[in-house]
C-alpha cells in the first residue's frame, strides 16, 4: 500500500468517528424532540437519584409503596383528563366524582347488591355526570370550565347532603378488598392497565385519532365526518368513570370513605401529571404514559420533600415554575415538530 494512502486512513478512521457521533447525537435530538415521555422520564429518574442520595429511607419498600399509591390514584384521574383535555377542554369535576363513586357503592351495598355489582353502579353513576358535563358543554355550548366549576360544587354538596359530611368504612370481603386497591401493588396494577389500554386507544384507534383530531383541528375533523360532539362527550363520560374508579380503589386501600376526599387538590394535581407529561392545555396533543409518568414526578417530588423535611410551600411553589416551564417546553417543542414536518 502507498504510503499517502497509509498516512490518510487514520484521519477518514477519524472522521467516520466524528460523523458517527454526529449522527447519534443527531438521533437522541431527533428521540428527545418527538418523544413527548422521554423528557419527564429523565427527570423521573433524576429525582430518584436525588432522593435516594439525600433522603434516607426513600428507596425502602414501605415507601415506595407510599409513593405508587399516591402516583397511582393521581394517574388513574390524568388519563381520564388527558382524554378530555385533547380535546380542547377540561373537567374540574373529577375529584368531586372520587368521592362520590364510592358513597354510592357502599350505600347501593348497604341496600343488599353485592359489592362487584355495587361497584358497577357507581361507576354508572360517575358516568352519569360525564354525560351531563358532556351534554351541557356540547349541546348547550357552555365553555367547559363553567359547565365543570358548576357540576364540581354540585356533586359535592350532593355528597355532603347523602353522607351527612360524616366519613363511612366499606368492609368487602379480602378478595374484592384486595383486587381494587386493597394494597399497592393492586393500584398500580390498575394504574397500568388503565394507562396502556388508554394510550394504545390514543394512538391505534380511530376513537383516540378523532380525539386528536377534534382539538388541533375542529373545523376540519367535522369536514371530514368526524363527530365531534360524540367525540366530546364520550371523553367526558370517560373521564368522570376513571375519577369514580380511582375513588373507589381508594376507598379499598384506606378502608374508609370521606365526603371531603379527593375534592380540587387531586383533580389539579391530575391536571398538572398532563401538563407536565406533555398534554397541551390548548388541545390537539397529548399522551396517557406522559400523563402517568407526571403523576409519577409529583409523587416523587412531594414524596422525597417531605423525607427530606422541606415545607409544603416550597413544594407547591416548584409545581408552579414546574407547570410553566413544562408549558412553555411543550409549545417550544410542538412548534419545533411542526416546523421538521413541514420541512420533510
Amino acid at each position: 500500500m502507498p504510503a499517502d494512502k497509509v498516512d490518510s486512513l487514520p484521519p477518514r478512521q477519524e472522521s467516520a468517528r466524528r460523523l458517527e457521533r454526529h449522527s447519534l447525537a443527531r438521533r437522541v435530538g431527533l428521540f428527545l424532540l418527538y418523544s413527548r415521555e422521554a423528557s419527564i422520564a429523565i427527570a423521573a429518574v433524576l429525582l430518584i437519584i436525588y432522593f435516594w442520595s439525600t433522603a434516607p429511607g426513600f428507596l425502602s419498600i414501605s415507601n415506595v409503596g407510599n409513593l405508587a399509591e399516591y402516583a397511582a390514584t393521581t394517574a388513574i384521574i390524568a388519563a381520564g383528563e388527558v382524554m378530555v383535555i385533547i380535546c380542547a377542554e377540561v373537567d374540574l369535576s373529577a375529584g368531586m366524582v372520587y368521592a362520590l363513586a364510592p358513597f354510592v357503592m357502599y350505600f347501593a351495598h348497604q341496600a343488599g347488591v353485592p359489592f362487584v355489582p355495587a361497584i358497577l353502579l357507581a361507576l354508572i353513576a360517575a358516568a352519569l355526570v360525564g354525560m351531563i358535563n358532556g351534554f351541557i358543554t356540547v349541546v348547550l355550548q357552555i365553555p367547559s370550565f363553567i359547565t365543570t366549576l358548576g357540576t364540581l360544587f354540585m356533586i359535592n354538596g350532593f355528597t355532603l347532603t347523602i353522607s351527612n359530611g360524616y366519613p363511612v368504612q366499606p368492609k368487602g370481603t379480602p378478595l374484592v378488598t384486595n383486587i381494587f386497591g386493597g394494597n399497592a401493588i393492586s393500584q398500580i396494577l390498575w394504574a397500568i392497565g388503565v394507562t396502556v389500554l388508554l394510550q394504545f386507544m390514543l394512538v391505534k384507534t380511530r376513537w383516540g385519532l378523532h380525539t386528536i383530531a377534534t382539538g388541533g383541528n375542529p373545523l376540519g375533523a367535522a369536514e371530514v365526518g368526524v363527530k365531534i360532539g360524540r367525540i366530546k362527550m364520550g371523553n367526558f363520560i370517560l373521564c368522570s368513570v376513571l375519577g369514580g374508579l380511582a375513588g373507589v380503589l381508594d376507598a379499598f386501600r384506606i378502608s374508609s370513605i370521606d365526603p371531603l376526599a379527593g375534592g380540587t387538590d387531586i383533580m389539579f394535581m391530575a391536571i398538572a401529571s398532563s401538563v407536565i407529561g406533555g398534554t397541551l392545555l390548548t388541545g390537539g396533543s397529548g399522551t396517557i404514559i406522559g400523563a402517568f409518568l407526571g403523576a409519577a414526578v409529583l409523587g416523587i417530588l412531594k414524596n422525597g420533600f417531605t423525607l427530606s423535611g422541606v415545607s409544603a410551600f416550597t413544594f407547591d411553589l416548584i409545581l408552579g415554575a414546574a407547570i410553566l416551564i413544562t408549558m412553555v417546553i411543550n409549545v417550544r417543542l410542538s412548534q419545533l415538530r411542526a416546523a421538521g414536518g413541514k420541512d420533510e
